[in-house]
């Protein structure tokens, strides 16, 4: 079988487990944080959780009805939707790899922990938040999987709440190691690598 060969319907599956994939990991994975020191409030919690879950649902559903929202916004070929399939597999293993350098210092929400460190090895030391950018690559993918622009719509709400989040991660982290986090800030890119 070539790359040519493959139907929409056998890279959205492959898309799919690799979602899934992903989904364990967290899962497995978020048994294992730190206690937190300080939190976002519920409602800063909201501002980015809400746009995502929206970004999310709009990438995801398998609702009809969506008028507008399904138009097709790529032409149906196979070039796009195994790129996308492969766009999407390097963003899972980003996110994963990510996450696995973060280790126990991981939140599902802006938060310091007890004992945290500014990690800086792997990924975080050309980008400040990979995790953020291995969810978009592979929402990237998976557009491009769909081909609709409600998943084009979704992948922009869920930039714009990422960066949101990133945002006041950012001022946690700026409290809590001062210089040596400024100091990171200019090494590195938000959700792009900074090479120079």
């Amino acid at each position: 079988m070539t790359w040519n060969s493959v139907s929409v319907e056998t890279a959205s599956q492959w898309a799919g487990w690799l979602w899934t994939l992903l989904g364990a990991v967290w899962l497995l994975m978020w048994f294992t944080n730190k206690q937190a020191k300080k939190l976002e409030s519920p409602l800063e919690r909201l501002q980015h959780v809400l746009p995502m879950g929206m970004g999310l649902w709009l990438m995801f559903a398998r609702t009809t009805g969506w008028g507008w929202l399904n138009a097709r916004m790529l032409p149906r070929i196979p070039v796009l939707w195994t790129t996308g399939l492969m766009i999407t597999a390097i963003g899972v293993g980003v996110a994963i790899y990510a996450r696995l350098s973060l280790g126990r210092n991981w939140s599902s929400m802006v938060t310091l922990k007890s004992g945290h460190e500014l990690i800086r090895r792997g990924l975080y030391g050309r980008i400040r938040h990979p995790i953020y950018t291995g969810i978009l690559l592979a929402m990237l993918g998976t557009a491009m999987i769909h081909g609709q622009l409600r998943g084009w719509v979704g992948l922009g709400i869920v930039l714009v709440s990422f960066y949101v989040k990133a945002r006041r991660e950012e001022q946690f982290l700026r409290h809590e190691f001062g210089e040596a986090f400024e100091t990171h800030m200019r090494e590195t890119g938000m959700f792009l690598p900074k090479w120079t």
